[in-house]
């Protein structure tokens, strides 16, 4: 997943999408924004949205017009509902997202379970809105609605020996019939250091557009890692565990050649089969140079100083 800043867009590009949005509600919900998030003292870029909705923010910028609901729902990777670009669309419907909880243990002085609507409560999505840049082979820029990962392991208070994070899906192949194939070991397991954890642009996402997540983006929550490739931003999420050691994650698992633990955006380390020099944005025709952490360097290249981003990659 690449993320990119988005100082830049415009309040109609945001306002645009009239057949998504409760308009009443997200003016309402964009006010208290304001008040909620300078409070917590916030970096401005993840208010930038809100401001721009608010009318305060009046840049152009067409390279961050918004993604169309319709591509952002339809086109996806979620292997628990198969391999192809519209297969989730096509089969998410067969997951439940009600009841749900999410687990959170380990390292942690205050182990817990949340039900999701718990979670909705204690820290609540509407009030903040996240324009966000994603890219995995191709890039979309999608209005996330969620909270910030640091607030629910701030709840949960982490050990001192605390240094890594480990998120698991759901794993039913009754609902999600792309575990019933061997193509990748069940269930799907990803994973952060700490501090990225605790880093104020690493999200919990739990809507988009205004609405609640659909399911095959990843309902009813996940992880948005807006400097990372997509496959570090787990969907369906019923299990955070805090650890001691770096976890065993799925695709590192599988293939640690092809895809390292870190997985920054990093335009000068190829993929051993393909550059990711430049990506593509869906709906248009050319491809433009990959940002280095996504555009995103100036708020987290700092987590990394003195590594090896070659080696670590």
């Amino acid at each position: 997943m690449l993320i990119k800043r988005p100082d830049d867009i415009e309040a109609s590009e945001i306002t645009e999408e009239r057949d998504y949005w409760d308009r009443r509600r997200f003016i309402g919900a964009t006010a208290a924004a304001g008040v909620a998030l300078a409070a917590a003292a916030v970096p401005s870029v993840l208010v930038a949205c809100n401001r721009a909705a608010s009318g305060s923010e009046r840049r152009t910028s067409e390279d961050d017009e918004l993604t169309p609901y319709d591509d952002v729902t339809s086109y996806n990777n979620f292997y628990e509902f198969g391999t192809g670009k519209d297969d989730p669309k096509k089969r998410a419907h067969m997951l439940r997202t009600r009841p749900w909880t999410v687990v959170v243990e380990g390292e942690v002085h205050r182990p817990g379970t949340f039900d999701i609507d718990e979670l909705w409560s204690r820290f609540p999505p509407e009030e903040r809105i996240y324009c966000l840049r994603c890219v995995e082979a191709w890039s979309m820029v999608i209005p996330w609605l969620g909270f910030p990962l640091k607030d629910l392991l701030g709840a949960v208070e982490p050990t001192s020996h605390a240094k890594f994070v480990e998120f698991t899906t759901l794993h039913d192949p009754e609902q999600m019939p792309g575990q019933r194939r061997d193509v990748l070991p069940w269930p799907y397991v990803e994973g952060l250091r700490l501090d990225e954890a605790m880093h104020p642009l690493t999200l919990m996402a739990v809507g988009l557009y205004g609405e609640e997540l659909p399911n095959q983006n990843g309902a009813p929550i996940r992880l948005i890692v807006p400097w990372k490739y997509g496959f570090k931003s787990v969907k369906s999420i019923v299990r955070i565990r805090l650890t001691r050691t770096q976890p065993a994650t799925t695709w590192n698992f599988v293939l640690p050649r092809e895809y390292g633990f870190y997985a920054n955006v990093n335009p000068e380390v190829d993929h051993p089969r393909w550059s990711q020099a430049r990506e593509r944005r869906i709906g248009h025709l050319f491809k433009r140079p990959t940002l280095p952490f996504n555009g995103y360097a100036e708020q987290v290249a700092g987590l990394y100083d003195g590594m090896d981003l070659g080696r670590y990659y």
